[in-house]
């Protein structure tokens, strides 16, 4: 096909080669007189030559044509070649073409406007702004076209005030009624999250496009503000305009963005049954909303309107359909879709590995990560793994419990000169903190600081975490100390931090603490204190603060409250009132209630409830085995061998196993793993020789072992 439009390209060009006339020199150039006679003809030629334009290469053959006849540096013609490579991607050949230009021919706007244009579009926002302050030291005065590309520079770079200095100078540049100018700086003000100066700006205009007005819904959405983006909607129809479809896109947007998932879809109905032409972009929103909910059928009827709408070769509709499959974990679908696209992006793949991970097909996600490198279609680079590719590995080994892997992969990113973002420092700071890797995680710290997103709430959540079940509380505290705005997790991981470790007054004067400070605690924090209570020994404050649940922070108890209340109960040797908890809970008591209540009978060898409680854990069908191992050692301390052999045997029939408990030690940035009945772990003679060492001393301190 390129062939076939390579030969009609010259097929065109050929009539014309008799009006290309080799001069070394602009100056000979306009002296010539066929040029001064059919100059232009000769531009309005190239001119349609780029147009035509269908490849790279073609446009390098009329690049090489006016580099002969020294057209290159007419500033039309160089302003066409400069959107022509910008078009395909190459603007360093544009920047080239730019750079050809003798000083002469720099007073053209249409130059300027050009190159501008060219990085605006390819992200590089600085470099726009300093062409045009280079264009400004020049005396060239921007126009309606030159104006709003600095002012969507300038709305990317996200700097306030650069964007209070622009507007004030396209307002001393006369532009206050400018359509296009405003309409980008109402677009500009809403990106930065600033809703009333764009709104400000809406009203004050004389005339309003469609474009004024979507670009209001737009900023709504952006600030997830469904309701601003429904009243600008509506206030749009009471004027007699109707909405098309990107005003519709943009509301489902905001609505999406809100959470609003079930009134995303009623509006899409609506959207339907008004006849609103369903956009790619729509499509690809609703699928972001099918991939949150349950319902599984919408994800399909979305992509059956995907097809009939055409949008099946739209590399983002794809994209956002295999996050789709994958969320409800429907890998076939996803794999399938992923395999019809013919030039895989990043995007693409790390789709297909988040599905993977996701669903907790952890080889699945590394093989595909692995794979990633070593595809490459039509000729083009293979795609390189990026920051998104190597989180989502990460994170799914760390949530199957994988935690030395995880920080294997870590290590690799690293080496791989990949900069991690707040997303991969704080997944791997949580399996720091399950591993108890202290070390490594001081490590991350400094990573942190070192990139510069120390300050990122999620880092510093992470580090809380990390630090407070390591058992560093100082380095804990210093971190929550220094977070600025402190959310709920801040203070549930402070919380709960201090509370594994049973320093309950701790908790709760932090507790109190985050009460005063106006924050309004949830399910996990109540999870927490009362673990922390229970932990501690804190009988009295445990049961006021479970009754302050409902009757203060109007907070329902739910079964997790429930068990932490017997747990604290139970430990304390209250076994009654932890019993009179099991028999009055408005839900039907699981696995941990009643795991909660044996491992009271246990501590305080009450064998008569720990009969009552038998009956009741063996008709669970739970797989979890720790209720039923206690219930056989309660048994076995009492003698009872032939109850202990009974529960032994239901528990071998039902197929369960008990995973033995592990411990473990970081020594030189290595963790070692200890478990029962495993002799396999190397140096284990030193070890024995240590405990023996270790038990001697205890001995001697008159310590009970």
């Amino acid at each position: 096909m390129r062939n076939a439009a390579s030969k009609c390209f010259h097929s065109l060009l050929s009539p014309f080669q008799s009006i290309f006339v080799v001069s070394p020199s602009i100056s000979h150039l306009h002296t010539h007189p066929f040029y001064v006679t059919h100059s232009h003809e000769l531009v309005d030629s190239f001119h349609a030559f780029f147009r035509r334009c269908l490849t790279l290469h073609q446009a390098r053959q009329l690049h090489s044509q006016l580099l002969l006849t020294a057209a290159h540096r007419l500033p039309f013609l160089a302003a066409s070649l400069i959107a022509v490579y910008a078009r395909f991607g190459f603007l360093s050949d544009a920047r080239k073409v730019f750079a050809a230009i003798p000083v002469e021919g720099l007073h053209h706007l249409l130059l300027w406007n050009s190159i501008i244009r060219a990085n605006v579009s390819h992200g590089y926002h600085q470099h726009a702004l300093r062409l045009y302050l280079e264009m400004r030291n020049l005396g060239i005065f921007p126009d309606g076209f030159t104006l709003p590309l600095i002012i969507r520079a300038c709305s990317s770079l996200a700097v306030s005030d650069l964007c209070r200095i622009v507007h004030c100078h396209a307002l001393q540049l006369g532009f206050r009624n400018h359509l296009h100018v405003v309409n980008e700086l109402v677009g500009m003000y809403g990106k930065h999250g600033r809703m009333e100066d764009s709104r400000q700006l809406f009203d004050g205009m004389s005339v309003r496009s469609l474009v004024s007005w979507n670009t209001m819904v737009s900023g709504y959405a952006f600030n997830c503000d469904s309701l601003g983006a429904s009243a600008i909607v509506k206030r749009m129809e009471l004027e007699g305009l109707q909405p098309n479809s990107v005003t519709w896109t943009s509301l489902l947007s905001s609505h999406a963005r809100c959470g609003l998932y079930d009134e995303t879809l009623e509006l899409f109905k609506l959207m339907r049954t008004r006849t609103i032409e369903i956009s790619a972009e729509a499509l690809a929103v609703m699928l972001s909303v099918c991939a949150t909910m349950l319902q599984v059928d919408w994800g399909k009827e979305i992509h059956g309107l995907v097809v009939k709408g055409g949008y099946e070769d739209y590399l983002f509709v794809k994209n956002a359909l295999i996050g789709t499959y994958g969320k409800h974990q429907n890998l076939g679908d996803a794999q399938r879709v992923f395999l019809d696209i013919k030039n895989k992006s990043l995007v693409s793949w790390n789709a297909l590995i988040s599905a993977y991970a996701e669903s907790g097909l952890c080889e699945e996600a590394y093989a595909a990560f692995l794979q990633m490198e070593k595809s490459c279609t039509d000729g083009q680079s293979p795609v390189r793994p990026n920051v998104i590719s190597w989180s989502a590995v990460i994170s799914g080994f760390a949530s199957m419990g994988l935690g030395e892997k995880s920080l294997e992969l870590f290590r690799q990113m690293q080496l791989s000169k990949v900069m991690a973002n707040c997303v991969t420092i704080s997944c791997v700071l949580s399996v720091c903190a399950e591993l108890a890797a202290l070390n490594v995680g001081k490590e991350l710290h400094g990573y942190a600081i070192r990139n510069l997103v120390g300050d990122s709430i999620l880092v510093g959540n992470g580090l809380i975490n990390m630090y407070m079940k390591c058992g560093n509380f100082k380095e804990g505290h210093l971190v929550f100390d220094s977070i600025k705005g402190r959310d709920l997790i801040s203070w549930n991981s402070l919380i709960g931090g201090y509370g594994m470790h049973g320093l309950g007054e701790n908790a709760l004067r932090s507790f109190d603490e985050m009460i005063r400070a106006g924050m309004k605690p949830d399910n996990i924090t109540f999870v927490a204190i009362l673990s922390a209570c229970s932990h501690a020994g804190l009988v009295a404050a445990g049961r006021n603060i479970f009754y302050q649940m409902a009757r203060k922070f109007r907070i329902e108890p739910n079964v997790e409250h429930y068990a932490c209340m017997v747990d604290l109960f139970g430990r304390a040797g209250l076994l009654k009132e932890a019993t009179d908890i099991v028999r009055n809970m408005p839900m039907e008591p699981n696995e941990y209630i009643w795991g909660a209540l044996l491992n009271s009978c246990r501590m305080y060898r009450d064998v008569d409830i720990a009969e009552e409680t038998a009956s009741q854990i063996l008709t669970l069908k739970s797989k979890i085995t720790g209720s039923i191992m206690l219930l056989s050692n309660i048994y076995a301390a009492n003698g009872r061998w032939d109850d202990f052999a009974r529960v032994r045997v239901s528990a071998r029939t039902k197929g369960l196993k008990k995973v033995p408990g592990q411990s473990w030690i970081e020594l030189r940035k290595k963790v070692y793993m200890f478990s029962s009945g495993n002799s396999v772990h190397l140096n284990l003679d030193e070890v024995y020789v240590i405990l023996e060492e270790l038990a001697l001393h205890m001995a001697s301190k008159n310590y009970n072992l």
